[in-house]
């Protein structure tokens, strides 16, 4: 059969009566169509928490039954939990107030990580940190589930406290919902799902390509694996970085780079920013491919500051910060601040030392900085050691597959981006019956 879509414009919910459109009535829940109920969730549920067992009797711990606790906030807002960092036994059930809740009961944190819900895939228990519904007949699990899901950031704004956020059991007393049929909550639901497992399915795809990418990096940046063509014959030799193809030598970044930083123009003369001129950030960096940037300053504040120029093409690393060690190519002109150093290689392949940096971020930061937060000078940047095929086709070759392989994941990454935004435009137009899913016997 074929749905019938009814679909209504954002200018169609607001308040007053006068424009609320035929077939849809105002409720405590907004304005929803005539044939859905606002009802109060403990209506239509039996609502339950839990209870942590008391930790200093280990016959209550590390037992068969699956206790959702906050270690396990990695693990919801996906439609079903599995699987708990925490598991206790029958006796720590029995003695304590904690509850055995059946499979495909819903759950939801409270506490921290407020608002973050799944459904159980088996029987489980859950801390006091947690409520937890089980359905009657007339409301479907995964109904609920996306429900709150869609109310998530509500969830958040009204939660309370200074260390830990928490939502009091108050609220959920008196919490309502809109109640559609039963046939369209399963539609709704339905549709909703097939969402959720093209998300996994490009999450796991994309889990997959960045594991492959770190495999060939490993392989290709370290000489492991040659590429046809080059290294015919040769063997491997040690050097201060491992073992590398003899062929290959070891360098300096200073010694084949010229590396330079910028400045920041003062922030006291409005006449230094909104100019023209590009204002490349270290939070910009974050992108790998600097496209574009939301910062300008002036050609006053470029004259009038130690802000330095780049090229599109030039290889970029930050210096401090939070995004220390990151490195990124930019495909913009623009200028520089202090906390970002320009790398131009002088007859190497910018890409090859691009993906190189990103290779060995972490044996930088740990070799070069000592705990807390990385900071890195100009000066130990131009110290790290690089591993170097001895021709730049061959660099070239390497940097190649691997900015392949990063197009295919970029690709991936926007397709997820784009899914995930479909899937919250979906929720705010099903859950709130702007869009219906009806049969058409029922239209």
């Amino acid at each position: 059969m074929k749905n019938d879509r009814t679909s209504m414009t954002d200018s169609q919910f607001s308040i007053p009566h006068s424009q609320i459109p035929p077939g849809y009535k105002q409720t405590e829940v907004g304005v929803i169509p005539e044939d859905w109920e606002a009802v109060v969730l403990d209506k239509v549920t039996q609502r339950g928490s839990g209870h942590t067992p008391n930790k200093q009797h280990p016959e209550y711990w590390n037992g068969d039954i699956k206790w959702i606790s906050l270690k396990d906030s990695e693990r919801l807002d996906k439609p079903y939990i599995f699987d708990t960092a925490d598991k206790v036994t029958k006796a720590g059930i029995a003695n304590s107030s904690a509850v055995l809740h059946p499979k495909g009961t819903v759950v939801l944190s409270r506490d921290a990580g407020v608002g973050k819900s799944s459904v159980m895939a088996q029987d489980m228990a859950v801390s006091q940190h947690f409520m937890a519904w089980q359905c009657g007949e007339t409301l479907k699990n995964f109904f609920l589930y996306y429900w709150l899901q869609f109310k998530k950031s509500e969830f958040e704004r009204i939660a309370v406290g200074n260390t830990i956020k928490t939502i009091g059991l108050g609220y959920f007393k008196e919490l309502r919902i809109p109640h559609p049929p039963i046939a369209e909550q399963t539609k709704i639901a339905q549709a909703l799902s097939d969402t959720d497992a093209l998300l996994e399915s490009l999450e796991q795809l994309l889990a997959k390509k960045r594991q492959i990418k770190q495999g060939a990096m490993q392989e290709l940046l370290t000489g492991k694996r040659r590429l046809p063509g080059f290294g015919d014959g040769k063997g491997y030799k040690q050097s201060e970085i491992g073992m590398i193809p003899e062929d290959w030598g070891i360098q300096q970044i200073g010694d084949f780079c010229i590396c330079f930083s910028g400045g920041t123009p003062s922030t006291s003369n409005p006449n230094y920013y909104g100019g023209r001129i590009p204002w490349i950030t270290s939070s910009d960096l974050n992108e790998i491919r600097i496209k574009s940037v939301k910062g300008r300053i002036s050609s006053n504040g470029l004259a009038n500051s130690s802000a330095k120029m780049v090229e599109a093409g030039t290889l970029l690393i930050a210096l401090y910060g939070a995004t220390a060690g990151v490195s990124a190519i930019t495909e913009v002109s623009g200028a520089i601040n202090q906390a970002i150093l320009a790398i131009k290689p002088l007859g190497k392949c910018s890409e090859y030392l691009f993906q190189y940096l990103r290779l060995r971020k972490d044996f930088y930061i740990k070799t070069y900085t000592q705990g807390g937060q990385p900071n890195f000078s100009g000066e130990i940047v131009k110290a790290f050691l690089v591993a170097l095929p001895p021709s730049e086709q061959e660099q070239q070759a390497i940097a190649a597959i691997l900015s392949d392989m990063d197009l295919e994941i970029g690709s991936i990454e926007r397709k997820l981006t784009k899914t995930r935004q479909l899937k919250q435009g979906m929720m705010h137009e099903l859950l709130t019956g702007r869009i219906r899913l009806v049969e058409e016997a029922q239209s």
